[in-house]
């Protein structure tokens, strides 16, 4: 097969800033290629990449691009001027994925391949502009339910497959010792206001009133804003309340390299990721990562969580109602002191970690991927002259 992938405008790839699913579909992309197929990769340019490049076999193809703008307006305007940076550039294929805005809607050519739209993040009722898709692909049950909620006519081409595992991130044959002396917590992603960290911090200094036993909380994740997080304001206002509560809190730079990231993971007992996104996790990641090592992830009771957590059998969730800090501390407390068995717990993270590696996932996007190629081309229902046109325009560029 011929794969195109089309990452969002943001990130470059190889994900030297961060960014989740490009670090999915980079994985992906190798391992593709491993299995004899032919991939092209299109992210956005930087500085520090040639704008072409072959990687293990991938040709990687870098676009000008934008950092994201604070506003929806102005990002959809540079989602815009991607897509329009793409569109020319992009080679005849079977599969064309990507989880960008504007190029679903824009790219029609068959030539082009099978339209393959990765669907990362809640969505906002713009599925009925991709329903000349050959497939909208959810990352989670919460995701792939929301799309046929908002579009019922979207339920024979949408399908749930989850994110993988990084392609270097090595799931052991055993747990990794940890520390039995103090308690390891850690919260790795995005220093962002969405992510629930002001709960985490309550939460630890009410954990740590009622406990004895010693412990330490760390947080790795970037705070700029050009990385998704909060920005310098939002990070200061977090330093401060920490230190206004007088607690010893160590914060980590922001981890990309994922054996540098699965340390952090082997060292902790727990991890607490206490998103309160609702319409803002699509599939977290981080939890699985977690459990790859062994670490305990403890989150807050999203739905989408619930494809790979069952509380107190690989993991633990805390309610975001009435109470969450209370919630969170009381269930760091179970885990602390009241002599569950965090060995039985971890093998179970191990090998719910072993669906989610990238083998096991590239094997359902590979058979997928076949099934679209072996069934009829579907008409591409409400093709307007209006899209083509803008098509030829942004081709012209």
């Amino acid at each position: 097969m011929k794969i195109s992938i089309v990452q969002g405008p943001y990130f470059p790839v190889p994900p030297l800033n961060g960014g989740a699913i490009e670090k999915v579909w980079f994985g992906l992309g190798k391992e593709f290629v491993r299995r004899g197929h032919e991939v092209v990769h299109f992210s956005r340019r930087d500085a520090r990449l040639p704008h072409h490049e072959l990687i293990d076999g991938v040709s990687h193809m870098r676009v000008p691009s934008f950092d994201r703008p604070p506003s929806a307006l102005g990002t959809n305007f540079f989602d815009l001027h991607y897509a329009c940076q793409v569109l020319p550039r992009l080679p005849e294929a079977d599969i064309l994925v990507t989880n960008t805005f504007w190029l679903p809607i824009l790219e029609r050519r068959r030539s082009r391949g099978r339209l393959y739209v990765h669907v990362a993040r809640f969505p906002r009722r713009q599925m009925a502009m991709y329903l000349h898709a050959a497939r909208l692909q959810a990352v989670s049950n919460v995701i792939k339910d929301a799309v046929v909620e908002q579009t019922p006519r979207a339920n024979d081409i949408a399908r749930m497959i989850p994110n993988s595992l990084p392609h270097d991130f090595e799931i052991p044959a055993q747990v990794p010792p940890k520390s039995s002396e103090r308690l390891e917590i850690v919260y790795v992603g995005r220093i962002h206001e969405e992510k629930g960290i002001e709960i985490l911090i309550d939460a630890y200094r009410q954990f740590t009133g009622l406990t004895q036993r010693p412990a330490r909380l760390r947080i790795v994740g970037p705070h700029a804003r050009n990385c998704g997080g909060g920005g310098e304001e939002y990070q200061r206002s977090l330093l401060q309340k920490s230190s206004a509560l007088g607690l010893t809190i160590e914060w980590c730079d922001p981890v990309f390299e994922s054996r540098q990231l699965q340390q952090y993971y082997a060292e902790a007992h727990v991890l607490v990721y206490p998103s309160i996104a609702a319409k803002g996790e699509a599939s977290p990641l981080t939890p699985v990562e977690a459990m790859a090592s062994g670490c305990i992830p403890v989150v807050s009771d999203l739905k989408c969580f619930a494809d790979y957590l069952q509380d107190g059998v690989n993991g633990f969730t805390f309610g975001l109602a009435p109470d969450p800090v209370a919630n969170l501390a009381n269930v760091l407390l179970k885990i602390s002191e009241s002599g569950i068995s965090l060995r039985r717990i971890q093998e179970n993270c191990l090998r719910t970690a072993e669906r989610y590696s990238l083998q096991s996932v590239a094997n359902q996007y590979e058979q997928d991927f076949l099934n679209l190629l072996a069934a009829p081309t579907r008409s591409p229902a409400g093709v307007r002259s209006q899209s083509r046109l803008i098509t030829q325009s942004c081709a012209s560029e």
